[in-house]
């Protein structure tokens, strides 16, 4: 029977899958636009058509919030998204692709292999984090994925644990013969060195402040945390626009966030951390924030890649040149309007998403496609107790600032990015793809 199949368990993967299911359900239905909103029953598309999901996850990773404390919870079931409104779920990951046959290979977690045959491929496969080949990397935390966030919490937690070590306040710069009973300053057990200072790495640098804070309060040394951002570029936050360039600086100094700016991490060690300058940090934490790159299975479609690995689309979202395949989410470079293309980003996932498997089920029922019209480009940063930024369009113009930012951020992140669970028409309601503001389903 035809199939859409969906590879990717990410924003952009589920709610490819919700909205290939809600146009096919149209048309079964024969009421195009009126799915969900009626309170119809959710179900498979019909006997003629299925919905395939093909993740080696079991669960889709609210990624966005992985600089946050306690990531583990960061996470809802795919099943309880996609079961309900039919969607079939394949937990494996997919090796190869051949576009001809229109076939995929998929790996389960046995190692078992099997081929799935398509009619229409949405590839949604997202984005990773491109780690460094120094010295030392595998001493380098991250918030790119659930295990490596998880990871770094749980280092922070083991911090107390660490053996003091007296070398420590020689690098501080503390005398060797202080009087006998004074507390043993041990700057690298509260010192974090953040790598990188895009979205994520401001938001992990900022938020890290209060995170190591509260774990070293108990232990009477919350005055000793450290927070240190590096940043490639000639300027902190260069990225981000000019606009944000003074409410980023007010924040960091605000939260006694040093940056070094002009030079980039060479080496990492256990308590150190060395930069390109000569300078040697001493630091028990360090994360890496800096490079991303589209994930690998995008490299298995023929067509044109950028710089960054990312699919080429059109404004319908198709590869051009390979009949039969959609790219979404950070698996993708589209065209937005204006000379500018999507950026590694969630607000841009979903919508692309979306579209991407409306078109696919459109090609397969023979409706006409729709172009990508995204909404207004926004920046939307957590800056941790220092409050938040939130400007909008390419020229970045800052709109709020402060507790009024943050407030922002967090009802983005804890409510509006959450799909629905169990709910099978509420899911498929809000698939549609012209639907740009969600009803706020917080998990």
């Amino acid at each position: 029977m035809p199939e859409i199949v969906v590879v990717g368990g990410g924003f952009a993967g589920v709610w490819a899958a919700a909205a290939a299911a809600r146009l096919l359900k149209e048309t079964r239905q024969g009421v195009p636009g009126g799915v969900g909103e009626t309170g119809g029953a959710a179900g498979t598309a019909g006997p003629e058509h299925t919905v395939r999901l093909v993740t080696p996850e079991d669960d889709m990773v609210i990624r966005p919030r992985l600089y946050e404390a306690d990531p583990h919870t960061m996470r809802v079931p795919l099943d309880r998204i996609l079961g309900p409104a039919g969607v079939r779920r394949t937990a494996a990951a997919v090796t190869a692709i051949d576009t001809d046959r229109r076939t995929l290979t998929a790996v389960d977690r046995t190692g078992g292999a099997r081929e799935i045959a398509y009619d229409g491929l949405v590839l949604a496969t997202g984005s990773r984090l491109v780690r460094p080949e120094i010295p030392g990397a595998g001493h380098l935390h991250d918030v790119d994925t659930l295990a490596g966030a998880t990871a770094l919490d749980a280092h922070l937690h083991a911090l107390p644990d660490f053996p003091e070590d007296q070398s420590e306040d020689l690098l501080n710069g503390l005398p060797k013969d202080r009087p006998e009973g004074t507390p043993t300053a041990a700057p690298a057990r509260w010192t974090a060195v953040v790598v990188g200072s895009g979205a994520t790495g401001l938001e992990v640098a900022t938020e890290l402040v209060h995170r190591l804070r509260t774990i070293a309060a108990p232990h009477g040394a919350a005055d000793r945390v450290r927070v240190v951002l590096v940043e490639r570029a000639a300027a902190v936050g260069a990225s981000l626009g000019a606009p944000a360039a003074p409410v980023i600086a007010r924040a960091l100094a605000g939260l006694g966030i040093e940056t070094r700016a002009g030079v980039t991490v060479t080496a990492v060690e256990a308590d150190a951390v060395t930069l390109s300058d000569g300078s040697r940090l001493p630091a028990r934490t360090a994360v890496w924030t800096a490079g991303v790159r589209a994930a690998e299975p995008a490299r298995l479609v023929p067509g044109r890649h950028d710089e960054a690995g990312r699919l080429e689309v059109d404004a319908f979202l198709q590869v051009p040149g390979v009949p039969g395949v959609w790219a979404a989410g950070d698996a993708a470079t589209a065209p937005t309007g204006h000379g500018h293309r999507t950026v590694f980003s969630c607000q841009y996932a979903i919508p692309l998403g979306k579209l991407a498997g409306r078109n696919a089920a459109a090609a397969l029922l023979g409706v006409e496609p729709e172009p990508f019209a995204p909404g207004p480009y926004v920046i939307c940063l957590d800056l941790g107790d220092a409050g938040g930024l939130y400007a909008t369009g390419w020229e970045r113009a800052v709109q709020l600032t402060g507790d009024e930012a943050k407030k922002y951020k967090r009802a983005v992140t804890e409510q509006w990015i959450y799909p629905p669970l169990d709910d099978g028409p509420e899911l498929l309601r809000q698939a549609d793809h012209r639907l740009r503001t969600r009803r706020s389903n917080p998990v």
